[in-house]
């Protein structure tokens, strides 16, 4: 055989391979690592899928999710997250701060999105807002920065509120901060705040018995703990007679008093724009964490009867949704 026939026969037998290559192009994987279940996070996730789809992604035709659930157990995220690490996602998706840095623990290549993230650099995710650094980045829903108007609404509803429990989770990083702020809101207003945390769902119900008179409202800092038993929560919480004030809407949903915070579908949507990006090349140390835009300010005027509370009509009227 010639050199020439040689030379061509080889490169038209490597040239195949990449052609049939080029026409089975694998989809981009994106991966999803929610720390509560599928039915809590279609709220969530559907507002995500809706802006994937503006950008142009149709799960299973030019794109491939995958979804690992924590069914509110922290202590699965790790290997949720190793697991789609395992499967060389191109990008993870972790709605919750305690997801987010379970991914970030998995690895420091594959990008990472926080669709909300109450403190992006109190909890290590991000060196700034600016500049976040590192393969993380995404939005914070600003937990930390509404706790004052939270007492504030609370109060109006229920002027001889003096002694306020908090429950929160004592594992939750960003309860940390929200925990601060409320310090100094509350001496602000002359409230007395008594800690109220928990580790686990066992926790709620001891939680409860040894407050017994010693609180006459609570206030839950979200987390995914919390989120997931939200009706036992409010069960305990209207046996007991306490107005209660949360920061999202399932709670309110789910016979809580109020909810005041970051309209959280709406950054859900919004973080599929950081996905759109980072699949198209931008890296995440180069994209800005965001702040949200809009907010919700919910009332259960079916607990407040139940409770014996009148709410002033003004609040009813600046209330985002009053549920009846």
């Amino acid at each position: 055989m010639r050199r020439r026939e040689f030379i061509s026969l080889i490169g038209g037998a490597a040239a195949w391979p990449l052609a049939a290559r080029a026409q089975q192009t694998a989809l981009p994987v994106v991966g999803v690592l929610a720390s509560e279940s599928v039915e809590e996070n279609q709220r969530l996730m559907g507002p995500f899928r809706h802006g994937l789809a503006e950008a142009g992604y149709v799960d299973g035709k030019n794109v491939t999710i995958e979804y690992r659930w924590g069914d509110g157990h922290y202590d699965r995220l790790p290997e949720l997250a190793s697991d789609l690490v395992r499967r060389r996602v191109n990008l993870i998706a972790a709605p919750t701060t305690p997801a987010a840095l379970a991914a970030k623990a998995a690895t420091s290549v594959i990008p990472i999105v926080f669709p909300s993230a109450g403190d992006p650099i109190g909890s290590r995710l991000v060196a700034s807002l600016a500049r976040p650094g590192g393969n993380v980045t995404g939005l914070s829903n600003l937990g930390s920065g509404l706790a004052a108007k939270r007492l504030e609404l609370l109060r109006e509803v229920f002027p001889e509120l003096r002694r306020l429990a908090v429950m929160l989770n004592a594992d939750y990083s960003g309860g940390v901060t929200e925990s601060g702020e409320m310090d100094v809101a509350a001496r602000t207003l002359g409230l007395e705040l008594i800690p109220l945390p928990i580790r686990r769902v066992e926790d709620i119900a001891p939680a409860f018995a040894g407050l017994k008179g010693r609180a006459e409202g609570l206030y839950t800092i979200g987390d995914s703990l919390v989120h997931v038993h939200r009706l036992r929560i409010n069960t305990f919480a209207l046996a007991a007679r306490l107005p209660t004030m949360f920061s999202q809407r399932e709670f309110v949903e789910a016979a809580g008093l109020m909810s005041y915070g970051t309209n959280f579908p709406d950054l859900n949507r919004r973080a599929a724009e950081y996905v759109d990006k980072i699949l198209r090349g931008a890296k995440p140390a180069d994209l800005p964490v965001e702040q949200p835009t809009k907010f919700e300010f919910v009332i259960n005027l079916t607990t407040a009867k139940a409770l014996g509370l009148d709410v002033p009509p003004t609040l009813l009227a600046r209330a985002d949704e009053v549920i009846e």
